[in-house]
């Protein structure tokens, strides 16, 4: 009994111990100007916590609870509070000056970390910033001062080549060609006739439907336009394979990273191979016919983002490679499977949900539809992106959906922001959620608003509007993405009338509605339009 006794003073007295080391370790990192947090339960960190509030319908709670203003001092806490108010597992008093909590949550009196904040994310240290000046430094310095860290299973899919994961020049370089490419009015010209009949087709088919799965259908406009800009694959067996496969490659990015035969990893990267396998044979294929000279858009305005990177000579020492070529047209397929369709079923959403916002925006469409009508011209890309309402109803679904709720980043070397010290090493996640929910940015944040975008700044240089990322890694593919929202939402209010089922958004692991979002359609009569 007695050596029982002596080995839980051991047990305490090591635990105490090394909670007294952390601490000091803490108040020297706190005193080199490194973000005050917590680091959470031993390896796990605070990831369950971070998940959690993925899975609620306010996903910023994680980084909420954590800034506002600092900690008060915790012997102060522990003195003025009732012990109730904590969760506590253990304590160990080691004199009358320390108190050590092996783990606590404060449920009252604590007042946060302030706007960057340090935790444990999958068991390594991780600042988040919720900063919209410290945000844009970190969008800003890629590559010299930081890098682009992602979770090992995007990694592992999406490989080493991924314009996720290159920096410097070759980067800047694949960013600059691709982005004046999807800039080009060449291709906004071409591709306007090219979603307007893949968005006329699926909403057709809808009369047929007794309920439609918004989700589902805005899918197979997304991912058809998109492919044939990538590699100009049009509808049939082929189109098809590429949609089943890449589905499959895509579920494996945000998973347990186990790649033992069955698991989910194992088949994404085993529907990449096949999939590789396909845009590999295309790539080839155009290559040759180029250097036959027989191509017959060898000498005309790029057809597809292939042409574009095999039309590029570059430094004769960094030629792309067919390989590298034909992995990112891979990777450039996610906005046609995600982040595309849930922008635009998010704005079918907040339209059903803010009758006041559709009317005017039927209203506007409505009109130039009719203008068309007289003259007898076709639509031009400006038509639809010259519409005032309609761009601000994009502006503030793309600021609410927050697809991409932030970017990771890993210092290069120790880092002074403001007054913040990022270590090497150290993660860094620039939260955009936080930025576009925050009230100091925009008046009744969770309030879809399309009219404050009468009165905003500009979208362009807007430190707390970053939907599409920023700095040298912004979105090459912004307006076309624009565009193809503001196409699909014209001949969607100017066809139908709908009635949306109740349904909610999940935030984690990606963003997109829990039901599809269910909506019951009625034809537009003639007469109404």
């Amino acid at each position: 009994m007695e050596m029982i006794h002596w080995c839980w003073v051991l047990v305490g007295f090591v635990m105490g111990w090394c909670w007294y080391k952390s601490i000091k370790s803490k108040a020297m990192e706190e005193r080199s100007g490194v973000p005050k947090g917590n680091p959470g339960w031993p390896v796990i960190g605070e990831t369950l916590d971070f998940i959690a509030s993925g899975w609620s319908s306010r996903p910023v709670t994680f980084m909420e609870k954590r800034r506002s203003r600092e900690m008060k001092d915790l012997k102060a806490l522990l003195k003025n509070q009732p012990l109730s108010e904590f969760q506590i597992c253990f304590s160990l008093v080691l004199d009358d000056e320390s108190m050590f909590l092996l783990s606590f949550k404060v449920e009252k009196g604590f007042k946060g970390y302030g706007k960057v904040f340090k935790t444990n994310i999958l068991g390594k240290p991780v600042i988040v910033s919720t900063d919209q000046e410290v945000n844009k430094v970190v969008l800003q310095n890629i590559g010299n001062t930081f890098i682009s860290a992602y979770p090992q299973t995007i990694t592992e899919i999406l490989g080493e080549s991924s314009i996720l994961q290159i920096n410097g020049s070759l980067q800047k370089r694949l960013h600059a060609l691709l982005g004046g490419f999807l800039r080009s009015p060449h291709l906004k010209a071409r591709i306007t006739r090219d979603i307007e009949i893949y968005v006329n087709q699926t909403l057709h088919s809808w009369k047929d439907y007794r309920v439609v799965y918004v989700q589902d259908e805005v899918r197979k406009i997304t991912f058809d336009v998109l492919v044939k800009v990538l590699v100009s694959v049009g509808p049939g067996e082929d189109l098809n394979f590429m949609k089943r496969e890449f589905s499959e490659v895509i579920k494996g990015l945000i998973c347990l990273p186990i790649k033992l035969p069955g698991t989910r990893l194992y088949k994404s990267l085993k529907a990449k191979e096949k999939l590789l396998k396909m845009v590999r044979g295309i790539v080839e294929e155009r290559k040759a016919a180029m250097d036959r000279g027989d191509y017959v858009f060898q000498r005309g305005p790029p057809n597809d983002a292939v042409d574009v990177l095999l039309r590029d000579t570059g430094d004769s020492t960094e030629r792309l490679s067919l390989d590298f070529i034909s992995s990112n047209m891979i990777e450039m397929m996610i906005p046609g499977e995600e982040t595309m369709p849930t922008a635009m079923t998010l704005a079918v959403k907040f339209l059903s949900d803010t009758p006041v916002a559709l009317n005017q925006l039927m209203e506007e469409n409505v009109e130039l539809k009719k203008r068309k009508a007289v003259s007898g011209e076709d639509y031009a890309w400006t038509d639809y992106m010259y519409l005032p309402f309609t761009q601000n109803v994009i502006n503030e679904t793309l600021r609410m959906a927050n697809i991409i709720n932030a970017v990771w980043r890993k210092a290069v070397k120790d880092v002074k922001i403001k007054d913040y010290l990022i270590p090497e090493g150290w993660g860094v996640m620039a939260s955009f959620t936080s930025i576009h929910m925050d009230e100091e940015n925009y008046e009744n944040p969770y309030q879809f608003n399309p009219w404050r975008w009468e009165k905003a700044r500009s979208v362009n240089n807007n430190n707390s509007y970053t939907p599409f990322g920023g700095g040298q890694r912004l979105c090459p593919g912004l307006e076309l993405s624009k565009l193809e929202i503001s196409i699909f939402l014209h001949h969607l209010v100017t066809t139908y009338r709908w009635v949306a089922e109740k349904d909610e958004i999940v935030h984690f692991p990606t963003v997109k509605m829990r039901k599809k979002l269910p909506i019951s359609v009625t034809p537009l009569l003639p007469s109404a339009i």
